[in-house]
C-alpha cells in the first residue's frame, strides 16, 4: 500500500569534495581568531541533494512516492526536476520561483569524516509558508517530515500540521542553532517523532531546557542517531508501570565500505517513516532505518546509491538474523 507522505525539506545540488588529510593537522586550536586555511581536495562530485530530496530518494527506493514540498530555482532546476521524475517522486508541491538559483551546499570531509559546509539557500530564501495555501494540502498526508530548511518554516510548518491533524516528524537538524528554545518547544510538543544526532539533541535540551524524559513526554517518539555505533529510540509506552519511558538500543548496521557519509541521515529518516507507517514494531523499525542509511555511506554522493527489495530483504537478515 502506497501512503501519503509529504516530505518538506530542502532541494539542493550537492559539491562534495574529499580531503585526503585530517582538518585537525592544518587547523591550529590557538590561532582561531586568525583562521585562515585552504583546503587541496582530491576529488569533486556534483550530485543531486537537500534533505527533502534524500528523504523523498530514499522513500522511493523503499516503494514509495512521496510528494515533496519545497522551492527552487529557475536558473538550474532542469536536471533536478527530470531526476526526481524518473524515480516517480510527486513534484506538484514544488514551486519554481522566477530568476532564482536552486540551493547548493558545498562539502568538504576528511579521512576521519569530519564535515566543513557551506550552503547558499537561493530558492529557499523565499519560505514555502509564504503563499502556501490549507487546501493544498489535501488529500490528508498520513505522515510528513518538517526537515531543515528556511527557518520560517521551521517554526510554522508544524504549527500548520497540527492544525490540519497531520501527523509529523520534527527533524531540525542544521537548523537547531537558528531556533529560540521557545520555537523548538513549539515545534516539538504535539509531533509524533523528534528526530536528530547526539549533538543536536543535546542542543536541544540546552535550548529548551527539557531533558531526553521531558522531551518524549512533550512528543511521541525520540530518535537519537549516533553515527557508526547505531541510534537510540526513546517512547512513552501506556502500558508499562512507573513512567511509561522506555529505552531500545539499535545496533547499527555494516556498511561494506565507508565512502561517503554524506546523506546517511536523511536515508535513515527515510527508512523510519517507511517502518512507522507499516506499523512495525519500532526495534524493526529502526534496524530498518540503520540499514537504508548505510547504502548512501557506501557510495560517494547522496542519491547514487540503489536497492531493490529482496536485496535488502537478504541484507536486512545477514546484520540482524531476522526476516523483513
Amino acid at each position: 500500500m502506497n501512503q501519503k507522505i509529504l516530505v518538506t525539506g530542502s532541494v539542493a545540488y550537492d559539491r562534495i569534495m574529499d580531503f585526503p588529510g585530517y582538518f585537525k593537522d592544518q587547523i591550529l586550536p590557538d590561532k582561531l581568531h586568525i583562521l585562515n586555511v585552504s583546503f587541496l581536495v582530491q576529488d569533486l562530485k556534483e550530485s543531486f541533494g537537500g534533505t527533502a530530496g534524500n528523504i523523498a530518494y530514499n522513500l522511493s527506493l523503499l516503494g514509495q512516492r512521496p510528494t515533496i514540498l519545497a522551492h527552487v530555482g529557475s536558473k538550474d532546476f532542469i536536471l533536478y526536476e527530470a531526476w526526481l521524475k524518473k524515480n516517480k517522486i510527486d513534484l506538484s508541491q514544488i514551486k519554481i520561483i522566477p530568476n532564482q538559483h536552486t540551493a547548493s551546499a558545498y562539502i568538504i570531509t576528511d579521512q576521519a569524516d569530519n564535515q566543513i559546509s557551506g550552503f547558499y539557500p537561493g530558492a529557499i530564501n523565499t519560505p514555502v509558508t509564504q503563499k502556501l495555501k490549507s487546501q493544498s494540502l489535501n488529500p490528508k498526508a498520513d505522515l510528513a517530515i518538517v526537515s531543515p530548511q528556511n527557518p520560517v518554516d521551521m517554526i510554522k510548518l508544524p504549527k500548520l500540521f497540527k492544525q490540519k491533524k497531520i501527523a509529523y516528524i520534527f527533524d531540525p537538524g542544521q537548523q537547531t542553532t537558528s531556533l529560540s528554545g521557545n520555537q523548538l518547544k513549539q515545534a516539538i510538543l504535539g509531533s509524533k517523532v523528534l528526530i536528530g544526532n547526539d549533538y543536536e539533541i543535546n542542543l536541544i535540551s540546552k535550548k529548551t531546557g527539557w531533558q531526553n524524559g521531558d522531551l518524549v513526554k512533550r512528543t511521541q517518539i525520540l530518535v537519537t542517531t549516533l553515527g557508526a555505533k547505531g541510534s537510540i529510540i526513546q517512547y512513552r509506552d501506556p502500558l508499562a508501570a512507573s513512567s511509561g519511558l522506555r529505552m531500545l538500543r539499535i545496533p547499527s548496521a555494516k556498511p561494506r565500505n565507508t565512502s561517503d557519509p554524506t546523506g546517511a541521515g536523511d536515508a535513515y529518516r527515510a527508512g523510519l517513516i517507511h517502518g512507522l507507517l507499516n506499523n512495525w514494531p519500532l526495534p524493526k523499525v529502526g534496524r530498518l532505518a540503520g540499514l537504508v542509511s548505510v547504502y548512501t555511506v557506501e557510495k560517494y554522493g547522496t542519491q547514487t546509491h540503489k536497492f531493490a527489495r529482496k536485496e535488502l530483504e537478504k541484507r536486512y537478515w545477514q546484520n540482524f538474523q531476522e526476516k523483513l
